[in-house]
């Protein structure tokens, strides 16, 4: 009865100001429906449902379990145009505190495009991690480890040679030095993507972490692994199945398992490493850094140039790889191997 008696005197005081309490309660109702729909998590959420089509699952899984667990419970309900920088950075404060020096960058980096997203909609004026560059502590470059001398990768090859596991993951550790690409492009390989008479591994895009279409010309040494594995393997989808179905590719962690296997710690060699060891002696050995790059298949600055020129500098492409095969199996033979470089 209090409470009523309240209410009936503070409708009383409205109405002596000229104010209907019913369109006030309307208004009242309806700004905090706003509030909720303009809130910092509605918006990101609706950003990644966007967004998050266009990206690698893995990556996608990331980018949400990120904000999920370390912003939005405490910026997810406030109003995004509300958010200071300081908000912003107490959040990621409480990131870099646990060491997470990575995380909070990468959390950062996310806020951002957030915040962007609802500057372009008309949500925000600003993005406010803007005012947070130097705030947080740098990251650490990563490296991913790899043997470097020349002798030491013969010695690594030896080693992946005499592999006594299962003959599809010493195929894999064979065909990784050969092709370097990334550990999971290699382990998600599919039959209907390689031409082994035309010497050629065609990627699709969406297997990319670029996103772009990507070919891998074969040598003649990458051929023979895989009509080796063929007669194991080819009436599969993925040139390397698991151990447990052959519906699914081989588990990310096989490679490195079997590096380990072979008495290769962490800390000396990954599986993304033969990428390093690939980059390293290409450099050195002068051949062309544009080419190079893009049989890495880093990243492309101009997307709509990315989208039309994966397929550049090919002929030359074909040669290094080639001539990086042959390279290996110099090394392999623990002879003095002498590279052959790049030919005008």
């Amino acid at each position: 009865m209090k409470q009523a008696r309240e209410r009936r005197d503070d409708a009383r005081k409205l109405l002596a100001n000229g104010i209907d309490p019913s369109e006030r309660r309307k208004a009242t109702k309806t700004a905090a429906t706003d509030r909720a729909a303009n809130s910092f998590e509605a918006i990101a959420r609706e950003w990644f449902a966007s967004f998050s089509k266009a990206w690698a699952k893995s990556h996608a899984d990331k980018v949400i379990h990120r904000l999920d667990l370390n912003v939005f419970p405490w910026l997810g309900g406030r109003p995004i145009a509300e958010i200071a920088a300081s908000e912003l950075l107490a959040v990621l404060r409480r990131i870099e505190s646990r060491g997470a020096i990575e995380t909070a960058h990468r959390t950062k980096q996310a806020c951002s495009q957030v915040f962007r997203y609802a500057v372009a909609t008309g949500r925000a004026e600003r993005d406010p991690s803007a005012d947070l560059r130097g705030a947080l502590a740098p990251a650490k470059e990563r490296h991913h480890p790899s043997v470097k001398d020349p002798t030491a990768i013969g010695a690594l090859l030896r080693a992946l040679d005499g592999y006594t596991g299962s003959p599809v993951t010493k195929c894999a550790l064979q065909l990784a030095p050969l092709t370097f690409t990334r550990p999971g492009e290699l382990r998600q390989a599919e039959w209907t993507e390689i031409n082994l008479d035309g010497a050629e591994w065609r990627i699709p895009a969406e297997r990319m972490k670029m996103r772009s279409p990507h070919i891998v010309p074969l040598s003649m040494q990458a051929v023979a692994v895989l009509r080796e594995l063929h007669p194991i393997t080819g009436r599969n989808k993925y040139v390397f199945p698991g151990a447990r179905t052959n519906g699914r590719p081989m588990s990310e962690n096989t490679v490195n398992a079997a590096l380990r296997r072979l008495g290769y710690s962490k800390d000396e060699m990954t599986g993304h490493g033969f990428r390093s060891i690939a980059s390293t002696q290409l450099n050195e050995q002068g051949w062309n850094r544009v080419a190079i790059e893009r049989q890495l298949a880093h990243a492309e600055r101009d997307d709509v140039r990315a989208a039309y020129n994966f397929a550049e500098h090919l002929p030359e492409r074909r040669r290094m790889m080639q001539a990086w095969a042959d390279y290996l199996d110099g090394l392999r033979s623990g002879a003095k191997a002498t590279p052959i470089k790049r030919t005008a």
